[in-house]
């Protein structure tokens, strides 16, 4: 099930134990790597120096030998070609050759926030900063400003990362994030009322804004308790008529198998102010999918098919619930409706699972056949 966003399979949640293993291709797991297996990758060509380490018998490397290994320079990321298909490329050469596209034309704005975009992403706050900083002095938007001022405070440059964050908030009046980032640099200097104003200017400007509902819980019960946190939250909840306030609640208490009918509690009361929500409807039937409630995941998805077409997260937790129920009519039903969407992601979703659906009914067809041959004596 798919939980506060994130998509998930059912081999993704396959529990592996023991001292025995099994080699098997990743086509094996349609639906997601186990997340704590291991994977075995053959090399294809083994240098001298790899061969006479490899002579001495199992050898331990670092991750950055591993990638060297496998012919990358810096950490495997995937990338699209120019066709659109996913290739993988080495960490430094993706960042190297975006530094080169981008000084080809210094004057293009569009290339060097592509090249910020990655440097941020990956954690490379320093040059980040200089490459936003020239943006910013040719004329930036404020976007350009806000990522800027997000690479300073992540420095902890905090006088720096406030004049930023300021000039972010006159240029994106509607846009919540300069006033909650500015609340995280006014945390840092422990400035407790300027930090609860900014937040409250963040919520203030988007009621949708989960992340600040999110950033307010944990501020109060900071300097209050949980309870106290939590009253505070629903008071305030209590006329917005939004469902972020209750999405952000049933976070904090959502993985934690003590707490889950706390979450599920605020998931419902998301639901019942915003009923047509997708992301409330997630969060609620991604909690009823970790109590293995699948006729709950059900109940509630099943009168919201019309928005599967245009949002995956909710459709793959109704295709898993009917699956793992194994209401195969129904799934091949939604399937088909899904495979006319016009949204990509979606398409691409209807024909992986349609493959996966067309396995299991082969495997199904080739049991009974077993099933019903005569046992030889």
């Amino acid at each position: 099930m798919a939980q506060n966003g994130q998509q998930g399979g059912v081999a993704a949640g396959l529990q592996i134990t023991g001292g025995a293993a099994i080699m098997a291709p990743v086509s094996a797991f349609p639906n997601g790597v186990p997340g704590n297996a291991l994977i075995v990758i053959p090399l294809s060509k083994v240098d001298d120096e790899t061969k006479a380490m490899l002579d001495q018998g199992p050898s331990l490397v670092t991750p950055e030998q591993m990638w060297k290994l496998l012919g990358f320079n810096g950490p495997a990321v995937q990338v699209q070609d120019d066709q659109g298909r996913p290739i993988a490329i080495g960490l430094e050469d993706l960042l190297a050759g975006l530094e080169k596209h981008w000084q080809e034309q210094p004057d293009d704005l569009n290339r060097a926030r592509i090249y910020a975009q990655e440097l941020l992403k990956y954690n490379r706050l320093q040059r980040a900063e200089q490459v936003l900083s020239k943006v910013v002095a040719k004329g930036g938007t404020g976007d350009d400003w806000l990522a800027l001022g997000i690479a300073q405070l992540q420095q902890d440059k905090l006088d720096k990362a406030e004049g930023t964050l300021k000039g972010a908030q006159n240029l994106l009046k509607d846009n919540p994030y300069p006033s909650l980032h500015l609340a995280k640099v006014y945390q840092q200097k422990k400035e407790t009322d300027k930090e609860r104003e900014f937040v409250d200017k963040a919520i203030g400007i988007s009621i949708g804004c989960i992340d600040a509902w999110a950033y307010l819980y944990q501020h109060l019960k900071q300097h209050q308790d949980e309870d106290k946190a939590i009253a505070e939250i629903e008071k305030m909840a209590a006329d917005k008529k939004s469902a972020a306030p209750y999405i952000a609640l049933q976070g904090f208490f959502a993985n934690d198998d003590a707490t889950r009918d706390r979450a599920v509690a605020y998931a419902k009361k998301g639901v019942e102010i915003a009923p047509d929500d997708p992301l409330a409807l997630l969060c609620l039937s991604a909690l009823y999918g970790q109590k293995g409630d699948l006729e709950a995941v059900i109940r509630l998805l099943q009168p919201h098919e019309a928005k599967m077409s245009r949002d995956v997260r909710i459709a793959n937790n109704y295709f898993e619930a009917l699956f793992q129920s194994r209401q195969i009519e129904k799934v091949t039903k939604l399937l088909n409706a899904l495979a006319g969407s016009p949204n990509k992601e979606v398409k691409q979703f209807a024909i992986e699972r349609s493959r996966l659906v067309a396995q299991f009914l082969q495997q199904q067809q080739q049991q009974l056949a077993a099933a019903g041959q005569p046992q030889r004596k």
